[in-house]
C-alpha cells in the first residue's frame, strides 16, 4: 500500500501526515478530524435513458429520497450534476472508501444500473465558507 501524501500546510496550521485523519492545531486550538472527506464522481450507467431528463428517469422518486436520506444523516455534504448532467460531484464524509462504495451501492439508481461510481478521491477540505456569519 502506498504511503499517504503529505498535506500542504496553511498558515497557522500544524502539518499532519494524513490530512483526512488524526488531528490538527489551528490558532492554538486542537481539532480532531473524525471523518474523512471524499470527492465522489458518479456517472451514468448502462441503464440511463439519454432521451429522458434526469427527473424523468425510472425510479427518480426513490433515488431522490435515498439521496435526501444521505444528506439528513450527514454522509452527503453537498452534491449535484456538473455541466450537462453526465456526471455528478459529491462531497461525502465517511470512514474510508469502502464505506463510500457500500453506502452508494444501495442507491436505487445504482441497483438499477442508472448510476455508477466514476471515481472516489480523498479530499483534504481546508477551506469551507458555508458556515460564515453574514453579519461579520
Amino acid at each position: 500500500m502506498a504511503a499517504a501524501p503529505e498535506a500542504t500546510v496553511l498558515a497557522g496550521a500544524a502539518p499532519v501526515s494524513q490530512p483526512w485523519t488524526g488531528s490538527i492545531n489551528v490558532g492554538g486550538a486542537h481539532y480532531r478530524l473524525a471523518m474523512a472527506n471524499f470527492a465522489v464522481m458518479l456517472v451514468h450507467g448502462p441503464g440511463w435513458d439519454t432521451a429522458r431528463p434526469i427527473r424523468s428517469q425510472d425510479g427518480w422518486d426513490e433515488h431522490a429520497a435515498f439521496m435526501d436520506g444521505l444528506v439528513e444523516n450527514g454522509f452527503l455534504v453537498v452534491g449535484g450534476p456538473l455541466n450537462d448532467g453526465e456526471r455528478t460531484l459529491h462531497l461525502v464524509e465517511a470512514a474510508d472508501q469502502d464505506e463510500v462504495r457500500d453506502r452508494l451501492s444501495t442507491d436505487p439508481w445504482a441497483v438499477a444500473g442508472l448510476l455508477r461510481i466514476g471515481s472516489i478521491e480523498s479530499w483534504a477540505l481546508w477551506l469551507d465558507g458555508r458556515h460564515r456569519n453574514p453579519a461579520s
